[in-house]
Parts: C-alpha cells; structure tokens; sequence
C-alpha cells in the first residue's frame, strides 16, 4: 500500500481537484483506491457524489476500526472507494492532543484498511497542526499545489521551514504548479524563480487555470470524465504519470 497526500498550507490552490483526478486516475490504471477526505468541508466526497457518515466522529476515526471500515463508500467509479469528510473532523487537533503517539495515530488507522487498497489518497485540509504532522508522517509522498504567486511562495517556503525544524524528509515533497496562467507575468517569473530555488522538489507537469476544472462541482465527477481531450485533463494524466513514478511500485 502507498499513501499519497494531496496537501497544502495555503487554501485555494486547487487540493481537493487534484486529489479526486489523482485517485481516478489511479484507479483507472487497476489499482484499489481509497479516497480519504480529512477536510471537514468534504469536498472531495461532494465531487463524487457520496455522502458522508455522521456517525464517523473524531474518536472513532482514530480508535474504531470497525466503524471506520463500514464508513468507507463505494463512488460511481470502478476501483475508487471514498472516506469522506463530515464536520466534526474540525475537531481532529483537541483529540489528538489527548492521545499517546498522537503524530502516528493517523498512519495506525490507515494500516487497518491498508490490506484492501493498494493506493490511499489524503485530502488534507490546509493548515499546520497535529494532524498534518500525522499526515506527513503517515505518507510515503506529499503532493503539492503552488499556485505561482507571492503568498504561495511564502507558504511554500513555511512547509520546508516546517519539515527543517522537525527534522522530516523532504525527499517526501513533491510540489507542482497549479491554476497557472501563463499570460501574466508574476506566474512566469514566480515559476522561474522557485524552479531553480527548489528543483528537486518541483515535477515537470504544468495544471493550468481551466474552465474545465472549475466544472467539476457542476459535473460532480474528475474532469477525465466528462473533458477527457481537454488541456487540463492532459495536465493530470501527466502528473499522475509522474507521481506514479515517483511513489514506486504500488503493489
């Protein structure tokens, strides 16, 4: 089982879209895939049409195998199963702090479905907090979307501050830039900059700023769907094929 996570510290850069098209994107190459939405906004769930279970709450996330297991649904799509997201998820830091082994609770708790799946996929809200240290602890890849503006460059620079001050592996960020718009100038030389600033750390896949995208909460469903020829569509299967690469075999 690998575990990918899709997560950002800036909110708005396009998470939640690239996590639904990554785990259909898997999925559509064989593999067994959960969807795991742990932003209480569940978007992911809502692009996928699948309701989410009340009585999936903070504790039994952490402690309930049982319940966390019958949560999991299936989405309309062959492979793709989904863990969505409901509100009482805001309250993931207060229970965590209470634990034992609070930063590795999350990784314990996917182990317990991790037999069934050959790829888990985090929605990862966006924030610095007990969680996103269990989050980056948890997984094998941590996918990135920088928007290429200023704020996103500082925010960027605060996650590899971040793994710096708590001694993580960086080698497990894996950033790419999105929603970009090639016809201004601040994203290009944004791009230009943060390419040579952290090479290592960037994938060569563009996502741009599309319509088609932005269709999705319309369509509730991965743009491959329903505008498989599109650019934006092309961008996806490109960063999949690049993660794919990067996580190794998955089986």
């Amino acid at each position: 089982m690998k575990t990918i996570a899709c997560y950002s510290n800036k909110g708005g850069v396009g998470k939640t879209a690239t996590s639904v098209n990554l785990a259909y994107a898997f999925a559509q190459a064989g593999q067994r895939v959960l969807l795991c939405d742990l932003d209480p906004q569940g978007a992911s769930g809502f692009y996928l049409r699948v309701k989410p279970s009340k009585k999936l709450t903070e504790a039994r996330f952490f402690e309930d195998v049982k319940r966390f297991t019958k949560s999991i649904r299936a989405s309309d799509f062959e492979g793709l199963d989904v863990l969505p997201a409901n509100m009482t998820y805001r309250d993931f830091d207060v229970f965590l702090s209470r634990m034992r082994n609070k930063r590795s609770r999350l990784k314990k708790a996917l182990v317990s479905v991790g037999g069934d799946y050959d790829v888990i996929v985090l929605d990862c809200p966006p924030n610095f907090s007990t969680l996103s240290e269990n989050i980056f602890k948890a997984s094998d890849l941590i996918v990135v979307p920088v928007i290429p503006s200023t704020l996103s460059e500082r925010t960027f620079e605060q996650l590899i501050g971040f793994f710096d001050a708590h001694k993580l592996p960086k080698k497990k960020i894996c950033a790419f830039f999105s929603m970009v718009q090639r016809r201004k100038k601040l994203h290009l030389e944004t791009m230009e900059t943060m390419q040579k600033q952290y090479r290592k750390r960037f994938l060569k896949t563009v996502v741009p700023f599309s319509a088609d995208i932005e269709r999705m909460g319309q369509y509730r469903a991965p743009v491959l769907t329903y505008a498989g020829r599109s650019v934006a569509a092309s961008a996806y299967k490109s960063l999949f094929k690049e993660i794919k690469k990067g996580v190794g075999p998955v089986k």
